[in-house]
C-alpha cells in the first residue's frame, strides 16, 4: 500500500496509510496502532488510529524523531503481512428518524444548506438516488457499519458503510456549518455517518437521534461505568429504525439505569468480506440476534 511518512513539530509523527477510506487501508492502520502499543516503545506518549492514517506523540528526549521513523517503519512491514482478522463486537444502535429535535434545528439553518427546500434526510435520498426517504432508511440501516475512528469531539464516532462502493451513501456536509447539533445526532458527511456525542457545532447532515448515550464523563450511565467513552476503533454498528414511542421507552431505560445495548463479540476477516460482502454482513447481523 505504500504509507506517507512525516513528522509534526518535535513531537509527533503522521502515518498516511492511503488517501482514500477503505477497509484495507483502515486494517492496516488498526494494526500499526496495535503494534506499536504492544511494542510498548520507550518514549511513546500518545496513539491515535484515524479512518486511513494515524498519528504517533513521542518524548523525543527519550527517543530521538528518526529512531521513532524506523520503528515505525518496521512494524508496518509486520503489519500489512498480517492476516486481516478482527476479534470485534457488534453493536445495535436505536435510530429514530427524523425525529422532531434534528427537524427543528436544520430549519433554523435552511440558508446554510445545498437545499433550503428539503429537510436534510429529503436532500441525500434524492442525490443518491432513492426514490423515497424511507428507501434512503433501509440503505442506510441495512448493513452494518465500521468504528474507523474515534474522536473530533469526545467519544464521537465515524463510521464507514460495509457496502460495495457502488452502494455507498455519500452526502456533502452543509455549505456552512451549522452553531447546534442536539447530543446524540446521528449525522452524515462525505462518505461517513456518526454520532455526536455531545451537543454543538457541526456540519453533517442530521438523519435523525438516538436515545443511547454513548459519551458520558461523569460515568453515571450504567454501561459507561467502566469507561466515560462507548466506542473503540474496529467495533460494528447496526443501526436499528425506531419510533417515537420506541425512542421515549429507550430514553426512561437509560435513566433508570437498565438500557443494555444489544452487543455480541464476533470474528472479521476483510478476506472473507471481499469474497463475499452481502454473505458476511448476514453473518453478522444472525450472530447480533442469536440468543
Amino acid at each position: 500500500m505504500g504509507s506517507r511518512y512525516t513528522f509534526g513539530g518535535d513531537e509527533h509523527i503522521f502515518v498516511e496509510v492511503d488517501e482514500a477510506m477503505s477497509l484495507e487501508a483502515f486494517f492496516v492502520s488498526l494494526s500499526m496502532t496495535n503494534a506499536v502499543r504492544e511494542a510498548n516503545i520507550k518514549g511513546v506518549t500518545e496513539i491515535c488510529p484515524a479512518n486511513a492514517s494515524f498519528q504517533i506523540k513521542f518524548d523525543p528526549d527519550v527517543i530521538h524523531p528518526n529512531d521513532m521513523m524506523a520503528e515505525l517503519k518496521r512494524l508496518e512491514e509486520t503489519a500489512e503481512s498480517a492476516e486481516p482478522v478482527l476479534d470485534t463486537r457488534i453493536i445495535e444502535i436505536p435510530v429514530y428518524y427524523q425525529d422532531p429535535w434534528t427537524h427543528e434545528t436544520l430549519m433554523r439553518f435552511r440558508e446554510r444548506h445545498q437545499d433550503p427546500n428539503a429537510t436534510d434526510i429529503e436532500y441525500a435520498a434524492r442525490i443518491n438516488g432513492y426514490d423515497s426517504v424511507e428507501k434512503f432508511i433501509e440503505a442506510h440501516s441495512g448493513a452494518p457499519w465500521f468504528v474507523s475512528m474515534v474522536g473530533f469531539v469526545s467519544g464521537l464516532p465515524f463510521l464507514y458503510q460495509m457496502v460495495d462502493r457502488p452502494r455507498q451513501i455519500e452526502v456533502p456536509k452543509y455549505l456552512r456549518p451549522r452553531t447546534d447539533t442536539p447530543r446524540l445526532t446521528v449525522g452524515y458527511g462525505g462518505c461517513f455517518s456518526c454520532i455526536y456525542s455531545v451537543r454543538g457545532a457541526g456540519g453533517y447532515q442530521m438523519f435523525g437521534i438516538t436515545p443511547m448515550p454513548i459519551y458520558d464523563p461523569e460515568q453515571k450511565v450504567s454501561y459507561l461505568q467502566d469507561f466515560m467513552v462507548f466506542f473503540k476503533p474496529g467495533d460494528i454498528v447496526k443501526w436499528k429504525p425506531i419510533n417515537r414511542e420506541e425512542y421515549d421507552a429507550a430514553v426512561a431505560e437509560v435513566q433508570a439505569g437498565t438500557f443494555a445495548p444489544r452487543i455480541k463479540n464476533v470474528r472479521f476477516s476483510l478476506d472473507e468480506y471481499n469474497a463475499d460482502i452481502d454473505g458476511t454482513n448476514a453473518k453478522l447481523m444472525e450472530a447480533l440476534h442469536a440468543d
